[in-house]
């Protein structure tokens, strides 16, 4: 059987596809690139806002017009959502909802597979050079705009020894990094007296992963020690931190529920930054939530532009139906979110330039991931430095798929660096 995965949304919704690929090609089964070679086509949704609703819909409906020979599922957060809605789409044989996920590729198997396939027990095939790897589900926050929380219910973890021997089994398949990612990764653990300190310095100590970044976390979860953690990991803890902040002012942020003001997150950034050298922070930012006037924007623009950031994703706020923030009085006219957005994007566009040019001279540490080929045979490589920074190659003849090499970087473009690798390459 020939499996097409397809994924929108989050980091999260990306590892569980990924572990899907990895059970189904441990059961025998072919993931393939091409959904025209499908059996099988896997959507794996995203409703975060209503934008990531209607291209759930629109890419259903795209694969089973372009694709009516296989068989179509629907999985995920729009499912959750909106079931009766999702089974009704022409073409939908299967639909599963979050608590159904781990069930997917039993329920796949047992429809249309080989009934002779079982599910075994062995090392997963290293397809990509970074493993996303889900440790961590469901939010207990309650930040107002948030639709997850419902989609997604209360927070679960994985057990540490369980993610010490998936990390293990993933790196004996020649993976070179894992990203830990989850709903609300700094609440890892939480449930059993856990922390994700806790996980970081297990698999510090009973892995040997060149590569360990950690997906989005919350900027109240994190203890004066844990930045202590990076020094303490030679190299292998990767200078990279998300930190959703979401607005830059303390009344918008206190309408949203957030657990942190502008001056609690500064001081985070400037311990973490202290700590951490040629740190690269992101983070997200909402615009035109209900209430927010130009003071509260221009406020929030002027925040984010102290804090430089090296990348930021801008999102017009979006009422989803069941949360408070749908119900809040004078909510953004669309217009004006467009406006802001696009006023947030410019800036935040600038200060992800002037990060990438931070680093024009240095060598760095790249992990390569993919070669692309031009019309005259020529491969140019494209990869991601220890601190999350794209970087391409001019042209390049030698193979560096999966490779981590030192790498002399040459220039930036404002979206990228272009890097020259120094080979011999570390194995």
């Amino acid at each position: 059987m020939r499996v097409y995965l397809d994924t929108l949304g989050c980091r999260l919704n990306e590892a569980e596809s990924a572990a899907w690929a990895r059970q189904l090609r441990n059961a025998g089964q072919q993931v393939v690139a091409d959904p025209a070679q499908a059996d099988v086509c896997v959507l794996n949704s995203c409703a975060v806002t209503a934008e990531a609703a209607r291209k759930s819909r629109q890419r259903l409906r795209r694969l089973h017009r372009d694709h009516p020979q296989a068989h179509l599922v629907a999985a995920g957060c729009y499912v959750t959502m909106a079931e009766n809605k999702v089974a009704a789409l022409p073409g939908v044989a299967l639909t599963l909802d979050n608590r159904q996920k781990a069930q997917l590729v039993p329920e796949i198997l047992r429809r249309w597979g080989d009934f002779s396939a079982r599910l075994v027990a062995g090392e997963p095939q290293a397809t990509h050079t970074r493993a996303f790897l889900k440790v961590q589900d469901g939010c207990n926050n309650r930040c107002t705009y948030c639709i997850v929380r419902v989609l997604r219910g209360d927070e679960r973890s994985v057990p540490i020894h369980e993610v010490v021997a998936q990390v293990n089994r993933l790196r004996a398949a020649g993976y070179q990094e894992v990203v830990l990612t989850g709903v609300h990764l700094g609440a890892y653990g939480h449930e059993r007296g856990e922390t994700i300190h806790d996980l970081v310095v297990a698999l510090l100590a009973d892995t040997d992963l060149p590569r360990l970044r950690l997906s989005s976390l919350e900027p109240w979860d994190l203890p004066a020690h844990f930045f202590d953690l990076w020094a303490e990991s030679r190299g292998r803890l990767l200078p990279h931190l998300h930190l959703p902040l979401q607005s830059g002012c303390d009344r918008t942020l206190r309408r949203m529920g957030r657990h942190t003001t502008r001056r609690e997150f500064a001081e985070l950034l400037a311990a973490a930054r202290a700590a951490i050298a040629d740190l690269t922070v992101t983070t997200d930012i909402i615009v035109g939530f209900p209430g927010e006037t130009e003071e509260e924007f221009a406020a929030s623009l002027a925040f984010v532009g102290e804090m430089a950031f090296g990348h930021v994703h801008v999102f017009p706020y979006s009422a989803r139906e069941g949360t408070p923030a749908s119900l809040l009085p004078d909510q953004v006219p669309v217009a004006v979110k467009k406006e802001r957005a696009q006023a947030m994007r410019e800036a935040a566009k600038a200060d992800k330039a002037a990060h990438l040019a931070r680093f024009v001279g240095q060598t760095r540490a790249v992990l390569w991931e993919r070669e692309t080929v031009d019309d005259a045979g020529r491969s140019r490589w494209r990869g991601l430095t220890d601190n999350y920074l794209r970087v391409e190659t001019m042209f390049h003849a030698a193979v560096l798929r999966n490779r981590i090499i030192p790498t002399y970087l040459l220039a930036s473009d404002g979206t990228k660096l272009i890097g020259s690798p120094l080979v011999p390459a570390i194995p």
